[in-house]
């Protein structure tokens, strides 16, 4: 799994070790196993929620996909052509591979590897994300991630906003022994500026190691797992490739990556604090009544979410 990757730990901050006569662990509360859903133009997903893990269970999150990871022979890839949304953020974090896409806001470019697309929908914008020529033509590894964070009430129909944060911008830690490399996407000081407050993150655990990562008693805790095995919190809970971990009350969360295995341990760290709102949802729109829903769509089938450029018109299998 490339993403972004170190020679060496030891260079890095460290995560100090919670003081346990201070900090609680947080126990596991929930492990979801991801259900697989058919998406965009044809291609595979895992999906912990929504499905497995309730609105209310996920807040301030509403869906995450991953894709991978896998490899795409010449002419396999598929990604997702023009669609709208409104009242959320999408955020595609690539970890293998890279996509292109174009928005109705006049965004645009390829999303490569370790590099993050963080897209505010907010009142409503249209977009696509497809493989580029050369990842269509000539296949390869691809492996990602996207997320839906809600917006609040007041929120919702906030202009769109576009964030291209690459692989460079994440703020990279380790852990107190050296045994994790943790790429702070957002919150934690990472780069990416939030409208809910929330906590993102990508590590990577040496087989046997561990992290003890500080987390604000505030927000919602989870942890999905990419790659390899390991367990979670105090209890040492099992995990695996494809599982969601909702962790209960606490200060810290506990990740050890499993022995005798070669593949490190990879898991996605995410938490927020939580809306508490009201959700309606009919596919690409989010929001807080059915009436908004209404609307929604009566703006989109009217242009007034964006009109796609006549160039990007045709069918596409690729940017």
């Amino acid at each position: 799994m490339p993403a972004i990757t170190v020679d060496d730990t030891l260079v890095l901050p460290r995560i100090p070790r919670p003081d346990p006569a201070q900090s609680t662990p947080r126990p596991v509360a929930e492990v979801v196993t991801a259900h697989r859903q058919v998406e965009g133009g044809g291609f595979s997903v895992r999906r912990p929620f929504p499905g497995g893990l309730s609105f209310a269970g996920a807040d301030p999150f509403l869906l995450l996909d991953h894709v991978g990871p896998q490899v795409n022979g010449p002419d396999e890839a598929k990604g997702a052509p023009w669609h709208p949304h409104r009242g959320f953020e999408t955020v595609s974090y690539i970890l293998d591979g890279e996509i292109a896409h174009h928005d109705t806001n006049g965004g645009g470019g390829v999303i490569a590897e370790g590099d993050t697309q963080w897209m505010t929908a907010g009142g409503g914008i249209l977009h696509d994300e497809l493989p580029t020529e050369k990842m269509y033509r000539g296949g390869g590894p691809s492996h990602a991630v996207q997320l839906w964070v809600n917006l609040p009430p007041a929120l919702k129909m906030t202009p769109p906003r576009y964030q291209s944060i690459t692989r460079d911008a994440l703020r990279l830690l380790t852990s107190d022994d050296g045994g994790a490399l943790i790429r702070l996407i957002a919150g934690f000081e990472g780069p990416g500026v939030t409208h809910t407050p929330i906590a993102y993150a990508h590590a990577t655990v040496a087989p046997g190691a561990e992290i003890s990562v500080p987390w604000d008693p505030a927000f919602s805790a989870m942890a999905y797992v990419l790659t390899g095995h390991g367990t979670v919190g105090p209890e040492g809970r099992p995990v695996e490739y494809g599982q969601l971990v909702v962790f209960g009350p606490g200060d810290h969360l506990v990740i050890r990556a499993a022995d005798g295995r070669v593949e490190p341990l990879d898991v996605l760290l995410l938490g927020g604090l939580p809306i508490r709102a009201p959700i309606a949802h009919y596919g690409p729109f989010v929001m807080n009544t059915r009436e908004e829903i209404n609307q929604a769509i009566e703006d989109y089938q009217a242009g007034r979410l964006g009109i796609v450029p006549a160039d990007q018109l045709a069918p596409r299998n690729f940017a």
